[in-house]
């Protein structure tokens, strides 16, 4: 094994530039959810170069893609790569790192195939900060066949476990009555009331929450003059708890909040998903620790505890199909949050290019780990059989 990871590590040093450039071209030309094609396009033509086969699109995702390259037979190995910017903020998440880290493990793989067995397999999932693609892949089945899911997400520390919130995207309509506000407002039922009623509601309800849940909203639809009494607004929310049952509990009392502004503002009222649900995440222990073992052989010592993040991953759905992890690697820039302009100037500079190609390695050597170790692989399935029961 370790004559296998020494030509990995040497095959990654000889593409370390490529990786580079990749995850800084991405960088700078940002891409919100499904429209990110010059990713896509970018990614595709270098894997279709190395020798994978391209499917594209997938399902209805123009910017969706699989790439595989099928060595012998063996376990699938899954490497997911991201690559949607934020709105306004670009990389600001460091979906670039991500996609370059997961292409340059696939290239490094691809160099020692014939010393593998199984199937290497490059997922390009888009949209992630927004509709989260990996969950509609999952449901199309793209995913069915995977025998493991590997990726990383940048950071501001080393956390080889990283569990999250499952979650709900709720859009409320309130229609009312429309009516002058001036001269006859008595005449008409405002919708807008109906939606400040439903905030104020969900406010009083927040000390009650448990379970590490939480609600978070805006107006995006509110009236259209200050002299007409709105006959329609729309709020949208996204509610996150611990556990998928605990989330059910959040739904239902916030529905209960919905139903009580409806009937003191005398309008009405209907809700629905408009984004998917994002299940919490279930870290597969057992490969966990390889990724532990393979980053301590390459130098990073530095582990932070197990951690639960409280926002929400379409990585989820992934973890509760096939063994599953998405640790965090440190951009080693002192304290970062990510969503700033701050975070997207780390991961354009120096810290972002080493970050990619030290990522690109560990999965590459846990990717390996798991192809060539029957072993590993038979207890990666065993607990993630157990996982389910409990989940």
């Amino acid at each position: 094994m370790h004559v296998v990871k020494g030509k990995i590590n040497q095959a990654i040093d000889a593409i370390k530039s490529q990786i580079i450039q990749v995850a800084e071209a991405i960088f700078d030309h940002p891409e919100t959810g499904n429209q990110e094609y010059f990713a896509a396009d970018l990614l595709t033509g270098i894997l279709t170069e190395k020798g994978f086969r391209i499917t594209r699109p997938l399902g209805q995702l123009p910017t969706a893609f699989r790439a595989q390259m099928a060595i012998a037979p063996g376990p699938v190995v899954g490497l997911l790569a991201e690559y949607d910017a934020l709105p306004g903020l670009g990389h600001a998440c460091g979906h670039n790192l991500i996609a370059a880290a997961s292409l340059g493990a696939a290239l490094g793989l691809a160099a020692v195939k014939d010393e593998l067995r199984g199937s290497i397999v490059v997922l390009g999932t888009p949209a992630e900060e927004s509709c989260g693609a990996k969950v509609l892949l999952v449901r199309d089945g793209v995913l069915d066949d995977l025998d493991v899911a590997l990726m990383f997400h940048p950071g501001d520390a080393n956390i080889v476990e990283v569990s999250s919130l499952a979650l709900e995207a709720l859009e409320f309509i309130f229609e009312g009555r429309a009516a002058h506000a001036a001269s006859c407002p008595e005449e008409g039922a405002n919708a807008l009331e109906a939606v400040i009623q439903l905030f104020n509601n969900i406010n009083a309800l927040r000390p009650y929450l448990k379970d590490e849940a939480s609600i978070h909203g805006i107006i995006v639809e509110g009236g259209v003059s200050p002299n007409i009494i709105p006959e329609r607004a729309v709020a949208r929310f996204y509610l996150r708890a611990r556990t998928r049952e605990a989330l059910n509990r959040v739904a239902q009392r916030v529905e209960d909040c919905a139903t009580a502004a409806a009937l003191a503002t005398g309008t009405r009222f209907w809700y629905h998903n408009y984004e998917p649900s994002y299940e919490a995440m279930l870290v597969n222990r057992t490969l966990a620790a390889a990724w532990q073992r393979n980053l301590q052989e390459l130098g990073v010592t530095d582990l932070a505890p197990a951690s639960r993040s409280r926002g929400s991953l379409d990585m989820g759905n992934v973890s509760r199909l096939v063994p599953a992890i998405h640790p965090y690697l440190s951009l080693n820039a002192g304290r970062l949050v990510p969503h700033t302009r701050q975070f997207a100037r780390v991961v354009r500079g120096e810290a972002g290019r080493q970050l990619a190609v030290l990522a690109a390695r560990a999965l590459a050597w846990t990717a390996a780990d798991v192809m060539l170790d029957r072993e590993l692989l038979a207890r990666i399935k065993e607990e993630f059989a157990g996982g389910q029961v409990t989940k």
